[in-house]
């Protein structure tokens, strides 16, 4: 048998059949790794990315507790704050009401000691004036030294129950936007008609008037010899009853008094009356009249009616 090769054996094995469950490699996926596994490699991916922050659910209600807590601790503070300086304010307050109490009864005292000097200096003027004779009392008349009564008018005004804005009528260069309120203008004129209608003696809520009186305005409120007036403007004056409350109807002063009331609403009444009582004016000052060097006319100081 020599010179005959041999072949070594075939020891290749054939391929080893493929598994039955080759074709559902992801069933076996799942079945063999479960999702709890991917669950927590998510959470360890996120926990790094976020570089260990805490979850958003979890610092938004962190967040808020920590806002309410500090909305808590700055209400307390307020509150023993507040309780803390109650009792300062009260003192500082208490203090106050006290200053203004004794400084208004310092003030009541003051006025009360000026009334009692004026009907002082009042009484003294008029016991000169009766050593005068006739001429006296007519010029303590004139003057308002003496309380007077007699037959008169009273005249109220007041102002309009609802005031209007605008100018026009009476009160076109006035200036003023609340035309339904009586001004100092209009009781300056009332007063002066009065006078030029014959009167013998005016007061305007109890107040004489003489030829020093002066009606004037501080704000909203009307002064009379720097006394605030009230509303409504009772306004008496001795004269010739009816007649003089007609002569005054009639006078330019009296149609003014009319306009104001047709175009913006200002009350008044006039009536007649038999007799009315004027009081003395709380204080005059004495005024002689001097001969001037030369032989000149003597110089009165006070001459005149009216009411500026």
């Amino acid at each position: 048998m020599c010179g005959m090769s041999q072949q070594p054996p075939d020891r290749s094995t054939p391929p080893a059949p493929p598994r039955p469950d080759a074709s559902m490699s992801l069933l076996t996926n799942v079945m063999d790794h479960s999702l709890d596994d991917g669950y927590a490699e998510a959470a360890a991916r996120r926990g790094t990315e976020d570089g260990g922050r805490l979850p958003s659910p979890l610092r938004a209600k962190l967040g808020l507790a920590a806002a309410l807590l500090l909305a808590a601790v700055v209400v307390t503070l307020g509150a023993a704050q507040a309780q803390i300086s109650a009792p300062t304010l009260a003192k500082e307050r208490q203090q106050l009401i006290d200053r203004i109490e004794r400084e208004t009864s310092a003030a009541d005292a003051l006025q009360k000691n000026v009334d009692t000097l004026r009907d002082a200096v009042g009484t003294k003027q008029r016991d000169v004036l009766k050593h005068g004779g006739d001429k006296a009392d007519l010029v303590a008349l004139l003057a308002g030294a003496t309380a007077v009564q007699g037959p008169g008018v009273k005249l109220v005004v007041d102002d309009a129950k609802q005031t209007k804005q605008g100018g026009g009528g009476p009160r076109e260069s006035s200036g003023f936007s609340d035309t339904g309120r009586v001004r100092d203008h209009d009781m300056q004129r009332i007063v002066n008609g009065l006078w030029q209608s014959g009167a013998e003696a005016v007061s305007v809520n109890g107040q004489r008037l003489t030829a020093l009186s002066a009606i004037r305005a501080a704000g909203d409120a009307i002064l009379v010899d720097n006394r605030p007036l009230v509303p409504p403007y009772t306004v008496l004056a001795i004269g010739d009853g009816q007649k003089f409350a007609d002569a005054f109807q009639r006078s330019a002063d009296g149609l003014y008094l009319r306009a104001l009331q047709q175009n913006y609403g200002v009350r008044y009444s006039i009536s007649a009356q038999g007799e009315v009582r004027l009081p003395a004016a709380p204080s005059l000052i004495v005024r002689t009249a001097q001969p001037q060097e030369g032989g000149a006319a003597g110089r009165a100081t006070d001459t005149g009616k009216g009411t500026s």
